[in-house]
């Protein structure tokens, strides 16, 4: 059987509109909707969890508290009860964490909603270190002595042997001399 010749242009073209073609396949939804109600099944289920709490920390109980705790973990409890949320505690300011425990889970519950969290479990133990992206305050530099006190303390320290030592006192003295001049 000799092979079909191929149809010129204006047969293709007979062809082409006496058929039709197949639509071309619709693409995907962005997965965004697609996983969207899958989320907030999952999210009316387990909650926001301790990374929510973690990420703003410092806001819902504070920046004096922040310093001294991090959430570690949020526990689901059984039969629909609350959670309970376990805290680290950085050594001794414990005591004072469980004072304020009443406060820290009303807090907790304002931002995780009305009956999240029931109860608050200490457990003493180091930090993390903060990130190192807080920007820190520029440090504020002291104003510098004026010259009757400076030729004053470098009087008082003439027979003292040049080094480490000496300008540590110098340091001190700085410090002690401007401090006097606040009060």
């Amino acid at each position: 059987m000799p092979p079909r010749p191929l149809p010129d242009l204006e047969e293709t073209r007979a062809i082409l509109a006496s058929r039709r073609t197949r639509p071309a396949p619709r693409p995907p939804p962005p997965a965004g909707r697609g996983l969207s109600k899958l989320i907030r099944e999952l999210d009316a289920r387990f909650g926001q969890g301790p990374g929510a709490l973690q990420a703003r920390w410092r806001e819902i109980v504070g920046e004096q508290i922040a310093r001294r705790t991090e959430p570690v973990k949020l526990v689901k409890g059984r039969n629909g009860a609350g959670a309970t949320l376990e805290i680290r505690v950085a050594g001794p300011a414990a005591a004072l964490v469980q004072h304020q425990a009443p406060e820290i889970l009303a807090r907790v519950n304002l931002f995780l909603g009305t009956g999240a969290v029931e109860r608050l479990r200490i457990v003493q133990g180091p930090l993390r270190p903060a990130p190192a992206s807080a920007p820190q305050p520029p440090r504020k530099r002291d104003a510098p002595l004026d010259a009757a006190q400076e030729a004053e303390l470098s009087q008082g320290l003439a027979l003292a042997p040049d080094g480490p030592l000496k300008s540590a006192l110098l340091a001190l003295g700085r410090g002690v001399l401007r401090n006097a001049g606040r009060r």
